[in-house]
């Protein structure tokens, strides 16, 4: 199966002035068509630092495909230097010429001769056209291997590769593979013990092979096979997936690219629940959260952040005697604080948060005691203890999330 590499041209991405997403987008237009991506590179406009990267991709890809530097500016040199490197000629192509000349015409404007550049291409090339700006872009293969050069510009880049440069690849390819990937989500796991429990299966990989990410308190499983058709290619990631949900299953919360928010919010919707939060140390996180997304207003009809003692009695109508006798970090609070919220706002469910954040105890809790609330109503309202061991942001966006997790338990264990 080939091999590709994604090489990004421009000193501005090294600065981070500007992020990389064509390496991303590439990636996956390449793996809907088999071909695997084994490096990504960022290098400056530095000739010889060019130079170094291309005789380095070279020997480990197969396909080598360049973004930016193909402007009409002193430091757009890609073209440049690749065709010095593979001892070819540049030459005009007519076509983006005349797009050019036309277009300054048309505005009655002076034309530098810097602009056309963009209009050079590495002889042998096939053109790829830009539909939506000048620079050519190029598909050229030599001494068995494919070069592709595109635009940086977003705009100009996708267009590029999807009508041009994809389907002469797609042509090119000898084997025609199907790549299949799928995404599986865990909460409440960490990626340490997740990837522990899969030990022996990521070591024997060939194919699918098994990657573990570390998300935003949660851990990503990639699952990948590659065969002749999709329907293989499907059940030798579907063999894969049954295996690890055998081991691990009870932490698996959704699929792709959705969040564990987005899909709580959704069933919520589906069911039309109503919910209401009450959040202590969150301070409204939850509820920022919740809003997001579209439609929200049909199940979401507000919520209280009462962060002291006193609204959370003056607004809340906590109890004093319940502070009093168990302190705001609490399993007693909690519900107290998720039945009023629930019966204040008129919902479904109440959900509440309270506790110590960090860094800083309270109350002789340490740090990251976390206590959760969840009223339902028809059902006995539960508190659940979390103990948290980072700093107090990453403290309370977990909570929130964990908050998202109680409350899809009770949808899944209650449809």
């Amino acid at each position: 199966m080939a091999s590709a590499e994604i090489i990004a041209v421009g000193t501005e991405l090294l600065l981070g002035q500007i992020v990389n997403s064509n390496a991303a987008f590439i990636s996956e237009e390449l793996a809907a068509n088999g071909i695997y991506v084994y490096h990504h590179t960022v290098v400056g406009d530095n000739p010889k630092r060019l130079k170094d990267v291309i005789e380095i991709a070279e020997k480990r890809s197969d396909i080598l495909i360049f973004t930016g530097g193909l402007g009409p500016t002193e430091d757009d040199i890609t073209k440049q230097i690749l065709a010095e490197h593979l001892q070819k000629n540049l030459v005009e192509d007519a076509f983006h010429m005349n797009k050019i000349t036309d277009y300054f015409a048309s505005r009655n404007r002076t034309m530098t001769e810097n602009n056309k550049l963009q209009a050079v291409i590495i002889e042998g090339s096939t053109v790829l056209n830009n539909d939506y700006g000048f620079a050519a872009g190029m598909f050229l293969k030599e001494n068995k291997h494919t070069y592709i050069l595109l635009p940086g510009p977003p705009s100009e880049m996708k267009p590029m590769f999807s009508s041009y440069a994809e389907p002469l690849l797609a042509n090119d390819s000898a084997e025609k593979n199907i790549l299949e990937s799928k995404i599986m989500r865990f909460f409440g796991i960490g990626e340490s013990q997740l990837a522990a429990d899969l030990n022996d299966m990521i070591l024997a990989q060939v194919n699918p092979t098994i990657a573990t990410y570390a998300g935003d308190n949660e851990v990503v499983v990639r699952i990948t096979a590659t065969a002749k058709t999709k329907e293989e290619a499907s059940a030798l990631v579907n063999e894969t997936e049954q295996e690890i949900l055998r081991r691990d299953g009870a932490f698996l919360y959704g699929y792709g690219e959705v969040s564990l928010p987005e899909l709580v919010t959704a069933m919520l919707l589906e069911k039309n629940i109503t919910i209401s939060a009450a959040e202590s140390f969150t301070a409204g996180l939850f509820q920022a959260e919740i809003a997001r997304f579209p439609g929200i207003s049909k199940i979401f009809k507000g919520g209280m952040v009462t962060y002291s003692e006193e609204t959370k009695q003056s607004i809340l109508e906590v109890s004093p005697q319940i502070i009093k006798e168990n302190g705001v970090v609490s399993a007693e609070c909690a519900k107290e604080m998720a039945n009023n919220v629930s019966r204040l706002c008129n919902t479904d469910i109440g959900i509440s948060f309270t506790g110590v954040a960090g860094p800083d105890s309270l109350e002789d809790h340490p740090a990251g005691t976390i206590w959760i609330g969840l009223h339902v109503a028809g059902f006995e309202t539960e508190a659940y203890q979390f103990v948290y061991g980072r700093d107090r942001n990453h403290n309370r966006r977990r909570a929130v999330k964990q908050g998202f997790q109680l409350i899809k338990q009770f949808l899944d264990t209650n449809r």
